[in-house]
């Protein structure tokens, strides 16, 4: 099944996920206790300059990784991503982004749908071998929280970050709740991701990982 979310096609949550971002205030703290439960240390990624976050990367295979997100104590706290993440003391899984390579065809879709769209935004970084990383992403506006992702195109030419940070790790099973769940099946299904979501007390995102440790869940 073809990874990359398109206009015209529907691959499930696991086929077009990009990565995961696990939200902690604390990046140090949050690559201990990844490698604690994985037997994986995750790398520094870079900082994210004027969104107040820094990064560090598991790679998942198959051009699929973790990003541990956190505060980034050299910059001042702004951006919606340093609001999410600045006050969790414990790891959590707080989004999820969808591969694309036409994001422009994404933001038509969920333009006719009748979603508000922002987007799509340029970003870039700077890897800690000097070398660069650049994209694009889309971000839907929705009540569904954590399980609607961003859409990300990233830029022709670069090595995509799970094929440069530590493997071993591998998605196994990736899972939604949502105490409207085909209203949320409904809205990824409109944006072309086919997504079995329980229902549940309130929305989570829920990955199970094969990790040299055993079977891991993160949520």
């Amino acid at each position: 099944m073809n990874k990359i979310a398109s206009a015209l096609t529907g691959p499930g949550a696991r086929e077009v996920l990009d990565h995961l971002l696990l939200g902690i205030a604390d990046l140090n703290r949050g690559i201990a206790w990844l490698e604690e439960r994985t037997g994986v240390k995750a790398i520094l990624g870079g900082s994210h300059p004027g969104a107040g976050t820094r990064n560090a990367l598991a790679s998942l295979g198959n051009q699929q990784y973790i990003e541990i997100i956190s505060i980034d104590p050299a910059q001042q706290q702004v951006g919606i991503m340093a609001g999410l993440v600045k006050n969790l003391a414990a790891p959590r899984l707080i989004m999820w982004a969808a591969a694309t390579t036409d994001i422009a065809a994404i933001s038509k879709k969920a333009q006719v749908a009748g979603y508000n769209i922002e987007g799509p935004n340029a970003g870039s970084r700077v890897k800690p071998d000097g070398g660069a990383l650049n994209w694009k992403t889309l971000n839907i506006v929705n009540d569904f929280g954590c399980l609607i992702p961003f859409f990300i195109e990233w830029g022709a030419g670069i090595v995509h970050p799970s094929d440069d940070c530590p493997k071993g790790c591998a998605l196994q099973v990736l899972e939604m709740e949502h105490p409207e769940p085909d209203s949320a099946q409904k809205m990824l299904r409109e944006l072309g991701v086919e997504a079995s979501v329980k229902r549940g007390g309130k929305p989570l995102l829920r990955a199970v990982l094969k990790t040299p440790n055993g079977i891991v869940e993160l949520s």
